[in-house]
């Protein structure tokens, strides 16, 4: 740095290429594509720090050559970024800052100007009203400059590039400094206002800016926390309430400038995908603020406002004969953003919006009927709404197939909170079924979307008494079962031939039907009923993925809906799927079996055929991985057979350790640990970690001897194993997992753990990882060893990995030196 700086006065022509080294040279600290070691990024930065007074008095030289103003100020934005290395109290009246601040109005120097005052604003923050008294000299110096600014968000003739950067000061000083801005002081509510301006703004861009202060602010008006140093308890919630009493009218304000904003464009059709998903995106960021807003005012008030929108939508928005329903479905999606927050027993607005409802055009109201449904089922009026309001769905489910997607999806909430209410009217929401599955009339319901209305009437049928629910679920299969007996009846040959899309459409609802209805006995006997049915579609199609993946999730529901009703069925059901695997090797057949460990095994009268069940998958599937290669290219086998693996650990280890399958299965997942497949790959080190953990759960303990006889002669290969997935051979992504397979692995074996790390990390080349990297990673092995929270031991081990990732090269010789799809690597002293 004083190399530089004589370098300057000694040839003022090369100032303009130095003043550009300091500008890079801060920033460098953040640059994590320079292959740096942890440790020399630390020791550059505090470097950098202890010159800092050496660069700034190079910086505030240049401030006397005009041509160099900017450049120095860009420097110094920088520089800033070095947070907390300057007194706030020396800033303050630092010829830099006041050269920024006088700038923030210069055509030419406001760009950099801003970015200086940004830093400066984020330079200030703290965590407490505690850490804002030493930023103080600083904060008042800046904020009266960045307010000064605000008329110039309404200035037509300025630039919106202009306009964003001003905004963006605002955005910063209201993120900066909320907790100061949530005391309410008269100074802090002159940047609330000029943060309600920016949220005005036409442009979203520009609006959507302070998102994040009125969310951060909410949370400062109305959780405890912000006032804990208050102590009484009665004192707190004075001052909540006047807090909350203060800002009152700007989060009215704010309700009032942001919920215009989620209206669809005129020209929304036309728009491209992605201008179609980023106004998606916007309106679920408009719900958020929403519903802060809602936190602080309450829903009923919230609501109100949003009802005047509704209200206005409806009286102002003719367009000819033809209403605009923009306007007023803008207005519904706000009303249901909130609607978690208003009350059940909300009785002067919601009656009023619902008497609303069947005078508004059908497609501003589809998306939005369900979300009141709470209040439809809680409030003394609610019965009387529903008819008209089941009307409405029934005719948009005959307007086209977005509108009827929409309304099964509202049919469903409503049945789902209403359910009680709706008892008496099975026949008819029957009848609603019958044509929506049938496609009788004009309903013009999706396959996909039918399942909405299967889910509403088994949520119905739930509330009925035992007899009843029995005869209306037989009824309610009906539609489905029909088809699929009728293509059985064909004989095999017809019954393999056809597309998997008219077979799974079926299935596909009574998976439904099984996972809602919730009636474990009337399950039981459906499934019991229609297994027959079930087992000619295993026999006939076991070859087929898609058809087996639908028969599998609707056998799941029904095990996890009856659990011990199944009786005989569950046997035959395990009988079929161990048999087809032996042959297809269906990824499903193994899911199917993990939910039946969940329910089933501790159960000791299954015990028998469980653990023929597991002994027969895991051997075929041990047979079937027994290279790299082959976990690559049926990775979701490799993660259904130890998401299974690591169910009968949980539920069954009683079934698993002692049986000779557990070798080879521990074996197949060494070969596994690296491949790249994500599930694949956490599947196998879960289940790792699982075994190394068996002592914590009271009913492992008993195996632990079982387990030590198989993992300690693999000790030293699967911890090289880990360790090479923690410096490459896996993504970094993937690190978290595999930090707590290997802290796990040491606090299960100790001092064996420690010996054999010892001898994995001694392979890595010195040019890798130095002495000291290497002692650091070991010593967070023995802490864990030693009892000591995993949580806490991860730093070391990611420093590591970093560091043998540093550059392509690096990663290469480490994978190398460790070798991970070798396991039975031999050491040498």
């Amino acid at each position: 740095m004083n190399w530089l700086r004589d370098e300057m006065n000694a040839h003022p022509d090369i100032v303009p290429s130095f003043l550009e080294l300091l500008r890079v040279l801060p920033e460098e600290i953040f640059n994590y594509k320079i292959a740096a070691r942890p440790d020399r990024r630390r020791k550059f930065e505090n470097e950098l720090a202890s010159t800092m007074d050496v660069a700034l008095g190079i910086l505030t030289a240049c401030l006397n050559i005009p041509e160099l103003k900017e450049q120095a100020l860009d420097a110094f934005s920088s520089w800033l970024r070095l947070r907390h290395r300057l007194p706030a109290s020396v800033l303050a009246t630092h010829p830099l800052v006041l050269t920024a601040l006088s700038s923030l109005t210069s055509d030419e120097l406001s760009e950099a100007a801003v970015d200086v005052i940004s830093e400066l604003i984020h330079y200030t923050s703290a965590r407490n009203l505690e850490g804002f008294s030493v930023q103080m000299p600083l904060i008042q110096a800046i904020v009266p400059q960045v307010m000064n600014l605000k008329p110039q968000l309404r200035d037509s003739s300025k630039d919106e590039e202009d306009v964003k950067a001003i905004a963006r000061l605002f955005a910063d000083m209201g993120d900066s400094y909320v907790e100061l801005i949530a005391t309410g002081s008269d100074e802090s509510m002159l940047i609330v206002h000029a943060l309600l301006e920016v949220a005005a703004h036409p442009e979203y861009d520009i609006a959507s800016m302070t998102f994040n202060f009125w969310h951060n602010l909410q949370i400062c008006l109305i959780e405890r926390e912000s006032y804990v140093s208050l102590g009484n308890e009665s004192l707190i919630d004075v001052e909540r309430n006047r807090r909350v009493q203060v800002f009152r009218s700007s989060y009215e304000s704010l309700v009032s400038l942001v919920s215009c904003k989620v209206q669809y464009p005129q020209d929304y059709s036309e728009l491209s995908k992605e201008d179609q998903k980023d106004f998606k995106q916007t309106r679920y960021a408009v719900a958020d603020v929403l519903i802060d807003a809602a936190l602080v005012l309450g829903g009923e008030p919230t609501l109100k406002i949003l009802y005047v929108k509704l209200v206005e939508a409806l009286s102002g928005h003719q367009n000819g004969d033809m209403m605009d329903w923009r306007p007023s479905e803008a207005a519904l999606y706000c009303i249901r953003a909130i609607s978690d927050l208003v009350p059940l027993t909300e009785a002067e607005v919601m009656p009023q919006i619902m008497s609303l409802l069947p005078k508004l055009p059908h497609q501003s109201l589809l998306l939005q009927t369900g979300a009141y449904s709470k209040w439809l089922d809680a409030a003394q009026s609610g019965l009387s709404f529903l008819p008209s309001v089941i009307d409405i769905l029934i005719s948009g489910m005959s307007m086209s197939e977005d509108s009827a997607a929409a309304a099964a999806l509202a049919f469903r909430h409503i049945c789902d909170d209403c359910g009680k209410k709706l008892r008496g009217s099975l026949d008819g929401l029957f009848q609603i079924y019958q044509r929506a599955m049938t496609g009788e009339g004009s309903f013009k319901v999706a396959a996909q979307d039918s399942l909405h209305l299967v889910e509403a009437l088994s949520i119905v049928i739930t509330e009925l008494p035992p007899d009843q629910a029995k005869k209306a679920l037989e009824a309610l299969c009906i539609p489905a079962v029909a088809p699929l007996q009728e293509v059985i009846n064909q004989g095999p040959l017809v019954l393999g031939q056809k597309p998997a899309r008219e077979i799974t459409v079926h299935i596909d609802r009574l998976a439904n039907i099984f996972r809602y209805v919730n009636n474990p006995e009337a399950v039981a006997d459906a499934i019991q009923r229609l297994w027959p049915l079930f087992k000619a579609i295993f026999d006939t199609r076991a070859w087929d993925m898609r058809t087996m993946e639908s028969l599998c999730r609707a056998c799941k529901h029904a095990v996890r809906t009856s659990k011990r009703f199944m009786g005989v069925t569950i046997g035959a059901m395990l009988e079929e799927i161990q048999g087809l695997y032996k042959q297809h090797h269906q990824p499903c057949f193994l899911y199917l079996s993990s939910e039946v460990m969940k329910i089933f095994g501790s159960d000791p009268s299954c015990a028998d055929y469980l653990k023929v069940l597991i002994e027969s998958l895991f051997s075929n599937t041990a047979c079937l991985l027994t290279k790299i290669q082959d976990f690559t290219s049926r990775p979701d086998i490799a993660d259904d057979c130890f998401l299974l693996a690591s169910r009968c650990i949980r539920y069954c280890p009683h079934l698993l350790f002692p049986s000779p399958v557990f070798p080879s299965l521990v074996e197949c997942s060494m070969i596994g640990i690296t491949v790249q497949h994500r599930e694949a790959s956490n599947s196998i080190l879960s289940f790792l970690s699982d075994i190394f953990d068996l002592g914590r759960s009271s009913q492992g303990q008993q195996f632990i001897s079982i387990r030590d006889s198989v993992i300690v002669p693999r000790g030293a290969s699967i911890t090289r194993i880990l360790v090479a997935a923690s410096t490459g051979a896996l993504p970094s992504s993937r690190l978290e997992t595999v930090a707590y397979a290997l802290l796990a692995l040491s606090r299960a074996y100790g001092a064996n753990a420690l010996e054999w790390a010892k001898e994995s990390v001694s392979l890595i080349p010195v040019s890798a990882a130095t002495d000291m990297e290497k002692s650091r990673f070991l010593q967070a092995l023995s802490d864990a060893a030693s009892g000591a929270d995993i949580k806490g031991l991860t730093v070391p081990i990611e420093e590591l990995s970093e560091v043998c990732r540093r550059n392509r090269t690096v990663q290469e010789i480490v994978q190398e030196a460790l070798r991970p799809l070798e396991l039975n690597l031999v050491y040498v002293s």
